[in-house]
């Protein structure tokens, strides 16, 4: 792989210039969107693709999500639109949803890991939407994060994961929503979520009004089983530590960190329940606003290599809503290993 010396850009026109002209010619550029950053390469080219899951050193049996800036570029991308899928791209679209649909000839079979599917998103983040623009092409972009990391929701996130990797990387600023895009599967009869995001099941049903959650919302991806999605996968988003989810309540969960025994004992919890703790800790928002928590997760969880932490105990969100999205992100982030304590 070829080792650069990676520029920041400013998101301004000359920087959104030179992201689409770099793009055009085959290179990698990380971008801004409104979930997490990018790492952004033309769907259309193959051998491009192919850089982006070596420089995340990405297993390649895991689809990609191709990000358009106009509905008109959807046509060229998948077999047909299905009703539903208009429905919700007239209504969450821009914005951080992502549809899986029948995919046409146009799309490489390295974009969806040989699926008969594409995934397919048009970010709200204006500055994403421009570069898609100069580019002249759709932009396939996983997180742009080393592979199995904490994704990365600022620039300088970035910059660690990625930095002599890649040519560049454009500086939008701090991710709004904080964890990656709702996907949900239109290709077959009933609409079925694969990974929660900022885009709610109860505010999908108000569209599609049926919806299957799939069981690797909130469990291991079956043995065999392909992943239809980016994120569905065993583990995904860890720190070097070892992160355990804990449920229960703020006594029951400080009491318990608090008998912990050995070095590098660390905690991960609500603004407001560390002044219980006995042991170093991070914060990633309020109890009560799931938004917040999803906005913050991905930072604490890279904070927790700042302070040398071995074992992370992990306060557990409320999986309703939006807090869904974070309680599946923090699942993987602790390989599913959790402890009960109510």
């Amino acid at each position: 792989m070829n080792e650069y010396k990676t520029i920041l850009l400013k998101p301004d026109q000359n920087g959104v210039k030179e992201a689409g002209d770099l793009l055009r010619h085959g290179e990698l550029v990380a971008i801004p969107t409104e979930t997490v950053y990018g790492l952004a390469a033309s769907a259309l080219d193959s051998d491009a693709v192919r850089r982006i899951f070596e420089a995340k050193g990405r297993p390649q049996d895991n689809p990609l999500i191709v990000h358009i800036a106009d509905i008109g570029q959807l046509d060229s991308l998948v077999m047909d639109v299905p009703d539903v899928a208009k429905k919700l791209a007239q209504t969450y679209w821009p914005g951080p949803l992502t549809m899986v649909m029948k995919r046409s000839t146009v799309v490489p079979d390295v974009v969806s890991a040989g699926l008969f599917t594409v995934a397919v998103r048009m970010p709200s983040h204006p500055i994403a939407r421009s570069i898609i623009r100069a580019a002249g092409v759709p932009l396939a972009a996983p997180s742009a994060n080393r592979s199995g990391s904490p994704s990365p929701t600022t620039a300088a996130h970035v910059m660690l994961d990625m930095g002599g990797k890649i040519p560049a990387v454009v500086d939008g600023g701090e991710c709004s929503v904080g964890v990656e895009s709702t996907v949900v599967d239109l290709s077959g009869e009933t609409p079925r979520l694969l990974r929660p995001g900022g885009i709610t099941p109860e505010m999908l049903r108000c569209v599609t009004h049926e919806l299957m959650m799939d069981p690797a919302v909130t469990a291991r991806l079956e043995e065999g089983v392909v992943a239809a999605s980016p994120g569905m996968k065993y583990k995904h988003y860890s720190p070097k530590a070892r992160v355990i989810l804990v449920k229960g309540t703020p006594e029951a969960f400080s009491e318990f960190v608090n008998s912990q025994k050995g070095e590098g004992i660390a905690a991960m919890c609500f603004d407001g329940e560390e002044s219980a703790l006995n042991v170093p800790y991070v914060t990633y928002g309020s109890r009560q606003n799931a938004d917040e928590q999803a906005h913050r997760v991905f930072d604490a969880l890279r904070r927790l290599d700042d302070i040398d932490a071995k074992i992370v105990y992990c306060s557990c969100p409320d999986p309703k809503g939006m807090g869904l999205a974070v309680y599946n992100r923090l699942l993987r982030a602790a390989g599913f290993e959790v402890i009960m304590l109510d």
